[in-house]
């Protein structure tokens, strides 16, 4: 308990910071949203129309950049996020509503996918090590290593473009949400299966590697060595040194599943998945500094909280952890 303590305050130091830093990094940039409006209009732009749209997007404000950062904290613990510029009339709580539940379905999904396949399949390798299974380590080396907006290109041009079996793009394919039914469902996966396929093939491959390294070195210690003279089978081995051999490989998935909200950035704006990494680069784009705020603030809140709940689990895996406190 006393470590989780001292991990609960560092985590909340480091939130405090992370606040400070989205709330100046976005004012840093060039520009503002004022002048990615004004890139769009036609015609002559009048002074008067300048001032209403910088009333209009908070620009100017007489309270200075300190009392800004004042507000922000308020209305942050407030919940309030403020007004999305690039969707205004629309929150950016609800800018940001519509588009978690699609990163959190598709990323998420797959990220768990990944990496219970990756440790089943690197556990396997590791268990038939010098078999015919060695053999997918290069094929994996090689997806581990390359981008994910480059196999996503691949999937599309050959599964999407020259076979024809899958869309090249969006989540689904009507305009208008029909509602849950069959058909919309069935609609929503089949847009799903090409970019999630692609997210489970790059991360997979990590988690094989590294699983079946650990794992080939855990199969050399002592105590595996001791229970195999003892008779035991070796699937229950196999099964003891796998326990401690994950324990990298939680740390691994805990930082995995705070980036999931992020979304795979890349691969969402390949296949014009509308999840956050989309949303996030249209706010880019826009000078949304509300929306940019707030996205920046629920990746690092949701990385933070992956962390501290992988710091518990591994006090509870590893009692080791426990006897150095």
């Amino acid at each position: 308990m006393r470590i989780i303590i001292r991990r609960l305050a560092f985590y909340i130091a480091t939130a405090i910071l992370a606040v400070t830093v989205v709330f100046f990094i976005p004012r840093l940039m060039p520009g503002n949203p004022v002048e990615a409006v004004l890139a769009q209009l036609h015609g002559t732009v009048t002074p008067a129309t300048i001032r209403s749209l910088e009333l209009q997007y908070g620009l100017n404000n007489p309270e200075g950049l300190w009392g800004q950062y004042l507000t922000y904290w308020s209305h942050l613990l407030h919940g309030n996020l403020g007004v999305s510029t690039s969707y205004y009339p629309s929150t950016v709580t609800s800018v940001i509503r519509s588009a978690l539940p699609w990163t959190l379905g598709l990323v998420g999904v797959a990220t768990i996918i990944s990496f219970v396949l990756g440790t089943l399949l690197g556990i396997l390798v590791a268990w038939r090590r010098g078999t015919w299974l060695d053999n997918l380590l290069p094929a994996t080396t090689f997806f581990q290593a390359a981008p994910y907006f480059f196999v996503a290109f691949l999937a599309l041009d050959l599964f999407s473009t020259r076979l024809g079996w899958f869309p090249s793009g969006r989540a689904y394919g009507q305009l208008d949400f029909p509602g849950w039914n069959a058909a919309y469902i069935g609609d929503v996966l089949d847009h799903a299966i090409l970019p999630a396929a692609t997210i489970v093939l790059c991360s997979a491959a990590g988690w094989i590697v590294g699983m079946r390294n650990v794992m080939v070195t855990t199969m050399d210690e002592d105590y595996v060595l001791v229970a195999m003279a003892k008779g035991l089978t070796k699937r229950r081995v196999v099964w003891y040194a796998a326990r401690n051999a994950i324990l990298p490989s939680v740390s691994g998935f805990s930082l995995a599943i705070g980036f999931v909200v992020s979304g795979a950035l890349l691969t969402e704006i390949v296949f014009s998945y509308p999840g956050l990494g989309w949303i996030l680069l249209q706010a880019v784009g826009a000078r949304d500094y509300p929306l940019l705020q707030g996205i920046f603030l629920i990746i690092t809140f949701a990385v933070l909280l992956a962390n501290l709940a992988a710091d518990s689990v591994y006090v509870f895996l590893d009692p080791r952890t426990r006897q150095e406190a």
